[in-house]
């Protein structure tokens, strides 16, 4: 059974500004402004009046509104319509909704996979192209 500051739900609503860095446990609803870092093993979700500037890690994320920095979630980041997210992404899991501005790299890796790189001093074999069909 969870103990009851794993269950416990927090909101700032969009009056809320902040400078620094904000860690909590559970789950958050941040509607606020945000100059700093938030850090959690919980779930944060970003309200539509939400602007962060600054890197996010968490468990699970669902983002809103503007983000301007890097986003890492263990388990999954969903960015929701109209959001704007200028930053890397990396997450187990990734749902993107249409309507989304997004400036940056992903990292999607389910199965915590890592690449396969090639040896030293062995270069990388490049892809054949593909024949056209009836050739």
């Amino acid at each position: 059974m969870s103990t009851a500051s794993n269950e416990s739900k927090n909101a700032l609503n969009s009056d809320v500004e902040l400078k620094g860095t904000l860690r909590f446990s559970g789950e958050l609803t941040f509607d606020g402004k945000l100059e700093g870092d938030i850090h959690s093993e919980g779930t944060l979700n970003l309200g539509d009046n939400a602007v962060v500037k600054g890197n996010i890690t968490a468990n699970s994320v669902v983002v809103r509104g503007k983000v301007n920095g890097n986003v890492t979630a263990k388990e999954k980041i969903d960015i929701k319509t109209k959001t704007e997210l200028f930053g890397d992404i990396r997450a187990a899991r990734l749902v993107m909704e249409e309507g989304v501005i997004f400036v940056g790299q992903t990292e999607v890796n389910p199965n915590k996979v890592s690449p396969t790189a090639p040896r030293a001093g062995e270069a990388a074999k490049p892809v054949p192209p593909a024949k056209p069909a009836g050739f």
